[in-house]
C-alpha cells in the first residue's frame, strides 16, 4: 500500500511480513501466495495483497510452485510483477524465463504485453531499487492510497496463543492508524490493544497504514484472513464481537455446501452454480493437457468449466487449500493424494476424484452436469502399509515384509501399490501372515507379511493403500 507521507529507511524483517520505507512511500511485503494465510484470506473474501511479486530464479526457470503461485494470484485477480532473481549466476537466462511465462499469460512489456519484468540479484543487491520503483509505479496506476487520519482497519495475517502473553495477532494495518489503548474487533474476538510490537520486540505507540505489527490484548485467537477494526470503546467492541459470533453460528447452520459432482446438477438447477472450478493433477504432462482441454470443452451456457490449476505430481496440501479457497473440485489422473492432503480434503470437504482412464473422468463430469450420474462407489480407506523388506519365496512368490502405518490391513482386501506418489498396481491381497500364522487382519503399528494376488513387482519403500468400496446412491 502506498502512503503519501513516507520516510527514508531500510528493510525491516517481520514475523510473517516486512516493509520497505522509501522516499516515495512504504511497500509492505507478505510472503508470496504460498503463504499459509494467503488462501485462508481469499477463502474469507479478503483482499490480502494489492500486487503479487513472482520471484523466479534465472537459472532454474519456471517450477511447479511458480505455476501454482501464478494461478493463486490470477484467481485472486491481483496484478503480477515478475522478479527474475539470481541474474549473477553464469547460466542465468532471463529471456528463457520470459518465454516460459508467456505460456501462462504473463507477457513482458518489452514484448508488447502488460507484465512488468525486473531482473535482480538478491545476493549482490542489484536491481532492488528498480524493483521497488516499479512496485510504486504499479501502485500509483492502481491508486493504492490510504488515509492515516481515521480509525484503523486491516487484516489478521497470523495469530497464536502464547503461553506467557495470551492471544497474539500479527495484523496488517491497511487504512487509518492503530494506537495502544484502542478498542478493537478482530474476527469473532474483541479487546483493547495493551501492547504493540515490531519484529525486534520494540514497543510501538501507534502504527499507520501499510504497517505490520503484533498486538496483545484480544479475548481470543482470530483466524488468518479475519478483518480487524478499531471501534469507539471496549463495550461496543464486545457487542460487535458477540453479534458476529451469533451471525457465524447462524451461517454455520445454513452454510452453502461445497460443490461436489454428486450434487452438481441439483446446484445448477437451483442457480447456485455458474462455474465448475477444477484442479487437475496427473502423472505426466501428456495426460494433464488433453484432460484439461476435454473438461473445459464441457462448458455450457449455464455452467462454465474452469480449470484454475493443473500440474504433474501427487495431490498436495497446497492443492487442497487452493480448492478450498476457490470452491473447486480436484481431479487426479493416475496419481494419489499425499496422506496429509487426503485428511485435509476431508476436513475442508473438498471433493477429490481419482481416475485411471481419461474418458471416465470426462463422462462422469458430463453426467453430473446433466443430472445423469449413476449410483457411485465411495472408497473407504482401511489402512496404509509401508514395505520394509521383500522376500522371494519359491512356489509362493514375493512376500512384502511390511509395517502398518495407519488403520489396519485385511486379507482379501482391495489394495493399491503406490511408488513415488504414483499408482503402479491395483489388485487384491492374496495372503496375510503375522510371524508364521495366517491371519485375517493386522492392526496399526504391527509388522506382517503380505502377498499380492498374481503380482510380484514389489520394492522396499512402496506403500500399500488398503481400501474397500461402498456403493451409494447419487444425491441429485
Amino acid at each position: 500500500t502506498k502512503v503519501a507521507a513516507g520516510e527514508a529507511g531500510g528493510i525491516t524483517q517481520h514475523i510473517g511480513a516486512y516493509h520497505v520505507e522509501t522516499p516515495r512511500g512504504i511497500v509492505t511485503f507478505l510472503d508470496t501466495p504460498g503463504h499459509e494465510a494467503f488462501t485462508a484470506m481469499r477463502a474469507r473474501g479478503a483482499q490480502a495483497t494489492d500486487i503479487v511479486v513472482l520471484v523466479v530464479a534465472a537459472d532454474d526457470g519456471v517450477m511447479p510452485q511458480t505455476i501454482e503461485a501464478i494461478n493463486h494470484a490470477k484467481d485472486a485477480k491481483v496484478p503480477i510483477l515478475v522478479a527474475i532473481n539470481k541474474i549473477d549466476r553464469p547460466n542465468a537466462d532471463p529471456n528463457r524465463i520470459k518465454q516460459q511465462l508467456t505460456e501462462y499469460g504473463l507477457l513482458s512489456e518489452e514484448w508488447g504485453g502488460e507484465t512488468i519484468f525486473v531482473s535482480v540479484s538478491a545476493k549482490r543487491r542489484e536491481g532492488i531499487e528498480n524493483l521497488l520503483d516499479n512496485l510504486l509505479v504499479l501502485a500509483e496506476v492502481q491508486e493504492l492510497k490510504a488515509n492515516p487520519h481515521k480509525p484503523a482497519r486491516g487484516l489478521v495475517v497470523e495469530a497464536e496463543l502464547d503461553k506467557g502473553r495470551g492471544p497474539v495477532a500479527t495484523v496488517l494495518v491497511q487504512t487509518g492508524t492503530l494506537k495502544v489503548g484502542d478498542s478493537v474487533v478482530a474476527g469473532l474476538h474483541h479487546g483493547k490493544v495493551r501492547a504493540m510490537l515490531n519484529d525486534k520486540g520494540k514497543k510501538l505507540q501507534e502504527a499507520g497504514p501499510a504497517t505490520p505489527v503484533e498486538i496483545l490484548g484480544l479475548s481470543g485467537v482470530p483466524s488468518a484472513g479475519d478483518n480487524f477494526a478499531a471501534v469507539g470503546d471496549e463495550r461496543k467492541a464486545r457487542q460487535i464481537a458477540a453479534a458476529r459470533l451469533e451471525h457465524h453460528r447462524q451461517e454455520a447452520m445454513v452454510s452453502q455446501p461445497r460443490i461436489t459432482l454428486d450434487a452438481l446438477h441439483q446446484q445448477i438447477e437451483q442457480g447456485a452454480v455458474k462455474e465448475l472450478r477444477m484442479i487437475i493433477k496427473g502423472d505426466v504432462q501428456g495426460s494433464v493437457e488433453p484432460l484439461r482441454d476435454s473438461l473445459e470443452r464441457l462448458s455450457t451456457e449455464r455452467v462454465k468449466v474452469i480449470v484454475i490449476h493443473s500440474s504433474v505430481g501427487a495431490i498436495t496440501e497446497s492443492d487442497v487449500m487452493l480448492a478450498s479457497a476457490s470452491n473447486a473440485i480436484i481431479v487426479g489422473f493416475n496419481v494419489r493424494p499425499e496422506p496429509k492432503a487426503q485428511k485435509l480434503a476431508e476436513q475442508e470437504h473438498v471433493d477429490l476424484r481419482l481416475y485411471a482412464v481419461i474418458y471416465e473422468a470426462i463422462n462422469q463430469v458430463r453426467s453430473a452436469m446433466v443430472g445423469l450420474l449413476e449410483p457411485t462407489f465411495v472408497e473407504r480407506a482401511v489402512g496404509r502399509v509401508e514395505v520394509r523388506q521383500v522376500f522371494n519365496i519359491t512356489k509362493v512368490g514375493t512376500i512384502a515384509g511390511s509395517f502398518v502405518l495407519d488403520g489396519k490391513v485385511l486379507r482379501d482386501a482391495s489394495v493399491r501399490l503406490v511408488r513415488d506418489g504414483r499408482v503402479v498396481h491395483t489388485g487384491k491381497i492374496g495372503s496375510l501372515r503375522r510371524f508364521k500364522n495366517d491371519v485375517h487382519e493386522v492392526q496399526n503399528g504391527q509388522e506382517c507379511g503380505i502377498g499380492l494376488l498374481n503380482y510380484n513387482d514389489v520394492h522396499p519403500g512402496d506403500v500399500f493403500e488398503v481400501y474397500e468400496l461402498e456403493q451409494i446412491a447419487s444425491t441429485l
